[in-house]
């Protein structure tokens, strides 16, 4: 993060004037550097061990309609397993049309989404019926940002009067693994991006044909076992220390952005919801 107060630079004793350089926090310590001097951040090392990441897992991803998760429907799925098999669905919108800005990023048109996609009904029943069976196998399910995904899929299943997700589950555990939340909790002060192609990026991850639910798909739960294997502390955990150790690291997310947002603008109106995975099955 951004100096707020002015320093010296740990690594070559310049003056570092306020907002000039950054501050970064290791063994325990705040350091300053200069904006020559950044340390360039690496993830820890790749180890041999034994974990929830080597075990078996399935990454789920959905493209969508809108980034809102109470307006977007479902336009295509995928639940790709460890063993590289995956089983896709392309959604027909009905009278829906799928706005341009999606189209840009996804690329699934309207015309082509009802020329080749299944009923909604029945392609959300075969999703529902997919991930929760995975999670009643006591197997992990991998979702990037999950509270989106997941809850798409509950509004989408509410608007057709179907079982949920929590139904199906019938009180039993949801494992869910949440790269992007662990990396976070695992490494909270580190500065840039983390989308899926900058995470990818920065632990070594090959994402192909990104925008893609089965691409993207793929890549987050390749991304989830790169983590694991980079940081044993977490691989140690089972996955239901796992679920709720990411359910207060969402939480103290939230927490931490809310009170940010509200120091630096006054007035926003913008609630952080630490809700996670989503409401129903926090």
């Amino acid at each position: 993060m951004r100096n707020r107060y002015p320093g010296t630079c740990t690594d070559c004793g310049a003056a570092v004037a306020a907002e000039a350089g950054v501050v970064l926090k290791g063994d325990g310590r705040w350091r300053t550097y200069c904006a020559e001097h950044e340390p360039r951040p690496a993830p820890p090392p790749r180890g041999d061990h034994a974990g929830w990441h080597t075990g078996d897992l399935a990454g789920y991803d959905c493209e969508t309609s809108s980034n809102d998760p109470r307006e977007a429907f479902l336009v295509s799925a995928a639940l790709v397993d460890t063993d590289g098999s995956a089983r896709t669905w392309l959604v027909h919108p009905g009278d829906r049309e799928i706005p341009e800005g999606a189209v840009a990023v996804h690329g699934i048109t309207t015309e082509r989404a009802r020329a080749e996609g299944v009923r909604p009904e029945e392609a959300l029943e075969e999703i529902a019926d997919a991930l929760a069976g995975h999670l009643l196998a006591g197997r992990g399910l991998v979702i990037f940002n999950a509270p989106f995904d997941l809850c798409v899929l509950a509004e989408e299943l509410r608007r057709y009067g179907m079982k949920t997700l929590e139904d199906r589950l019938s009180g039993a555990p949801a494992t869910i693994v949440d790269p992007l939340v662990i990396d976070r909790g695992a490494d909270p002060y580190r500065r840039g991006k983390r989308n899926l192609g900058a995470m990818c990026e920065f632990y070594g991850v090959r994402l192909t044909d990104a925008h893609t639910a089965h691409g993207d798909a793929a890549a987050c739960l390749e991304l989830a076992r790169e983590i694991g294997a980079r940081r044993p502390e977490l691989a140690a955990l089972d996955l239901a220390d796992l679920h709720e150790r990411q359910a207060a690291w969402a939480r103290e997310f939230a927490r931490s952005r809310q009170e940010w947002l509200d120091r630096r603008r006054p007035g926003h109106g913008t609630v952080v919801d630490g809700d996670w995975p989503c409401p129903a099955l926090v």
